[in-house]
């Protein structure tokens, strides 16, 4: 069984128990269930130049503890201060030590759009992610059939949220439907965690004019923003990169500063 199999393994046994807990009806009387959130695509579009998804992070399966003391309170108003069009918050907490308070605190720190990062597969889990303040839901074509990635996403679209399908070959494309508004492209084998930008780029020439492709994970230098951003990429997930320094925010700002100063000796050249 290979780390995603037994994270959705894992994440069937908790959204089983926190159904008993927790009501989608009781999810509805939430504070943010019915506060309207920003769109995250008009971000992208709107912050040409950087179109950066900061994420938070604390650890992952693959790299263990990046920053695995993080408070997000100190973090996100580093990130909005960099500009970021984006951010994003883990959820999980069993393999990530992520929180649903986490995404909370993040939005009630700021107004920039926040992508729930979660490995979704039920429909409670859209009305979960709407009560703790998200603006986009992250869908893994990998984990998820067709039908059930449309009702997911068409589920997200009705309560106000956008979603961003993540895929990570062709053969996953088949599973987008209208209620996609972003897809992300994958760097990083979910099976085997290897990271290869070309094949990225490839997958992105291969879908339609369209789509807003958003790079995701792998994302180390300027010069591999650079790469992407020249394949066609209009939007760059990065949470590594900025949460392995002791001050994100700061580091995000130095990334910027560096990528401004490649575009703009591109566009002298």
């Amino acid at each position: 069984m290979n780390i995603l199999d037994q994270i959705v393994t894992r994440k069937k046994e908790e959204i089983e128990a926190i159904k008993e807990k927790v009501s989608v009806k009781e999810l509805q009387y939430y504070r943010h269930f019915k506060t309207p959130v920003p769109s995250m695509k008009q971000r992208l579009l709107e912050n040409e130049d950087f179109p950066v998804i900061a994420e938070f992070k604390r650890r992952s399966p693959s790299k263990g503890d990046i920053n695995g003391k993080a408070n997000i309170a100190d973090i996100i108003p580093g990130y909005a201060a960099a500009g970021v069009a984006g951010i994003s918050v883990l959820t999980d907490n069993h393999f990530f030590e992520g929180t649903n308070e986490d995404l909370t605190t993040a939005r009630d720190l700021t107004n920039i759009p926040i992508i729930r990062k979660e490995f979704i597969i039920d429909p409670y889990q859209i009305y979960e992610a709407k009560a703790i303040g998200a603006s986009v839901i992250l869908l893994i074509a990998a984990i998820l059939e067709k039908e059930q990635a449309r009702d997911l996403a068409a589920l997200a679209n009705d309560l106000g949220m956008e979603v961003l399908m993540e895929l990570h070959d062709e053969s996953e494309a088949q599973k987008l439907n209208i209620y996609t508004d972003m897809v992300g492209i994958n760097n990083r084998n979910l099976k085997t965690f290897e990271v290869n930008l070309k094949h990225a780029a490839n997958l992105a020439s291969s879908l339609p004019d369209d789509i807003l492709p958003v790079a995701e994970s792998g994302i180390h230098s300027p010069e591999d923003f650079m790469f992407l951003k020249e394949a066609g990429f209009n939007g760059f997930l990065m949470g590594e990169y900025f949460m392995k320094h002791s001050d994100p925010g700061k580091a995000c700002l130095e990334f910027r500063k560096k990528v401004t100063s490649k575009q703009q000796m591109t566009r002298q050249q």
